[in-house]
């Protein structure tokens, strides 16, 4: 009996986990709610998307969009399936660019930037709330006047999502960081 309790207990201490880890439970998926101005692509630099950044930056986004319809995969890092941080971190490795395989560490790598100046390639890390830890990452694909389009992978696999405009990503957008 202890032994059955035991083994259930640690099962699902793994479940919570592994189920926290990207967002894989909690999501909405795809809820518009108000847009936040102050988050979308409302400075003076806001590019059209992929077409007018540099070259690498394109390579990288298309790369990224070859894993749609992965599905999410708890500690995934390769096209068998993905979590956030592992297609972050697959994609950033086809092109030698070495990153942790957890969104807490990557969010502390390369150069921080302000979101609202993030550019195609770039990461953009989320938190539940202000003093919580990071727990999501994504990919910007595009940073416009409609809003930031970012790819990565949720519990509806890889997907591209419009965070700017999404009630349940929007108000969790933490920071961004450049690797490129």
């Amino acid at each position: 009996m202890f032994k059955s309790f035991v083994r259930t207990a640690v099962l699902f201490s793994f479940l919570i986990f592994a189920l926290s880890r990207c967002a894989s439970f909690t999501e909405a998926g795809g809820v518009n709610g108000p847009r936040n101005p102050s988050r979308a692509g409302t400075s003076a630099n806001t590019s059209t998307g992929v077409e007018a950044v540099a070259p690498q930056r394109k390579k990288v986004v298309d790369f990224a969009k070859k894993q749609l319809g992965v599905k999410y995969r708890s500690g995934g890092k390769t096209p068998k399936g993905f979590d956030c941080s592992g297609l972050s971190y697959y994609v950033m490795k086809n092109f030698d660019i070495t990153l942790s395989p957890s969104s807490r560490y990557q969010a502390k790598e390369g150069k921080k930037i302000r979101v609202e100046e993030a550019q195609p390639g770039d990461l953009i890390f989320f938190k539940r709330s202000a003093a919580g830890p990071v727990f999501h990452v994504a990919i910007v694909v595009r940073n416009s006047r409609e809003g930031i389009e970012v790819i990565h992978s949720t519990s509806r696999g890889v997907v591209i999502d419009n965070i700017s405009k999404s009630s349940y990503w929007e108000p969790k957008i933490f920071s961004a960081r450049e690797v490129l």
